[in-house]
């Protein structure tokens, strides 16, 4: 089975692309320099040249494959309008050029989704239609489906290993420049989490069981970790106290990064389970931020 990857050099994408060689794909990865040519070079992958920005470049890589997994996205929050906008363009150019019965998987964020205060985000929650969040995946990808394409969904949570960690270095970042490690309030509000490895193992089995029409994925370990004990073991890691942050001042000490500070988004992943007999194994995100190199 042929599989073209975008984001094939990024921080899931590696692990992706290792791992579907090893389980006997023919895969062609996405870059745009030559060290990340050489990185798929090295691991017996085929090189395609392009980026988001040029959609041709998409369509001639996506033409002709079995299977394409896109996991390319700017996370330059200064651009963030414009990089969703891309997202969308790139995801179109994508659908376009694939047949009935391909597999378009496409990767979405469990934040991404309507959800009431406290409440658990599941595969069956629709995606977000919010303003404010100009980010549009699904959507995107739902109108592949409608001319045949089978869609996958996967939703991220944070995820992580010893080096990155979704949305938390940038609370790392934070306490570093701050002297505190700081979360709002009770700190109570929960971010859901995944080790990387497990997630890029979910990705190959959506690829492998995926069938007809939209499925969506939760790739989801811990149903959430709180911010609290985020910023708690950020603390202990910098060697800086954790401190709580009025709401009325927390954009004073966060920034742009309050909206996500604040934001409460556990996530369940109990039908994903089921449905790809997916079982993460991997440390959890506190274990993971207790061993990294701060």
């Amino acid at each position: 089975m042929r599989v073209f990857v975008t984001g094939a050099t990024g921080f899931i994408g590696t692990e992706l692309v290792k791992e579907l060689i090893e389980a006997g794909y023919e895969v062609r990865g996405l870059t745009r320099s030559d060290t990340g040519a050489e990185q798929l070079k090295r691991v017996g992958a085929a090189i395609h040249r392009g980026d988001l920005q040029n959609l041709e470049s998409l369509r001639s890589g996506a033409r002709g494959m079995d299977v394409v997994v896109h996991l390319a996205f700017s996370h330059d929050f200064s651009k963030f309008a414009q990089n969703a906008e891309d997202e969308l363009k790139a995801i179109e150019a994508l659908g376009s050029v694939m047949k009935p019965g391909n597999l378009l998987v496409v990767t979405s964020g469990v934040g991404l989704t309507k959800a009431a205060p406290g409440h658990v985000r599941t595969e069956s929650d629709p995606p977000t239609d919010e303003p404010a969040i100009p980010r549009r995946p699904e959507q995107a990808a739902r109108a592949a489906a409608e001319k045949g394409v089978h869609v996958a969904i996967v939703r991220l949570p944070q995820v992580h290993d010893t080096r990155k960690q979704g949305l938390v270095p940038l609370l790392t970042q934070t306490a570093r420049e701050k002297g505190v490690s700081a979360y709002v309030g009770d700190g109570a509000n929960r971010w859901a989490a995944a080790p990387l490895k497990d997630v890029a193992h979910l990705y190959r089995l959506a690829v492998e069981r995926t069938g007809a029409g939209v499925t969506v994925y939760n790739a989801v370990q811990e149903e959430g970790v709180s911010i609290r004990e985020i910023a708690e073991t950020i603390g202990e890691g910098l060697k800086v106290p954790a401190i709580s942050i009025a709401p009325e001042k927390a954009a004073e000490h966060f920034g742009w990064f309050t909206h996500f500070a604040m934001l409460d988004m556990p996530a369940s992943s109990e039908r994903t389970r089921k449905t790809l007999g997916w079982e993460p194994t991997g440390p959890g995100l506190i274990e993971d931020l207790r061993n990294m190199k701060y």
